[in-house]
């Protein structure tokens, strides 16, 4: 179910004009830019998105100029975790399993879970209730499974769904923000 639902929102993103996209994204960045959760967090964890993801670029950028620290995922595919580094420069990424921009290693400083204020969580598919279907690996439900603060995703409207499968280990988001509208979550 969850691969036919993954599936079926790729194509529907897909159908998304360039035009479109950046006008959707423009919309869910200022959502997200005037939160209290942007305001509040001094280290902001994300993944560097990949179209058709609402782009994350800008919002380093900006995370950067307001002096924030940001972190970013290194998976490790052997023991399915994963991990979040700082983030300080496009020189410190190298590129991984399915294109992937990760941190390298070597180059960069691992944060613990209690130092990282907010976390952006992707997703392909989102419910109300703040359930998604990620992109197949786990990573981020066993990292969230230990963390305490606060999250959120980002998302077109058209991403959000009735109902999200689920199961017990699945850890649902606290908000989603999309171009229409701010889901606060159960």
């Amino acid at each position: 179910m969850k691969r036919v639902l993954r599936n079926e929102m790729k194509t529907k993103l897909a159908q998304m004009t360039d035009k479109e996209f950046q006008q959707k994204t423009n919309a869910i960045h200022e959502a997200f830019f005037s939160s209290k959760q942007w305001k509040d967090a001094s280290v902001i964890a994300l993944t560097i998105s990949r179209k058709p993801e609402v782009a994350t670029k800008p919002i380093i950028e900006r995370a950067w100029k307001e002096g924030k620290t940001v972190c970013i995922p290194k998976c490790l595919p052997e023991t399915k975790d994963m991990h979040f580094r700082r983030f300080q420069d496009e020189s410190e990424l190298e590129v991984v399993y399915f294109g992937l921009q990760e941190p390298i290693v070597h180059k960069t400083e691992l944060l613990a879970p209690d130092d990282i204020d907010f976390i952006l969580v992707p997703g392909i598919c989102f419910d109300p209730r703040g359930y998604r279907i990620g992109y197949g690996g786990g990573y981020y439900d066993r990292y969230l499974a230990g963390f305490t603060k606060e999250t959120a995703s980002l998302a077109f409207h058209c991403q959000i769904i009735d109902k999200v499968p689920h199961e017990a280990h699945d850890i649902p988001v606290s908000q989603i923000f999309t171009e229409k509208t701010t889901l606060i979550c159960p």
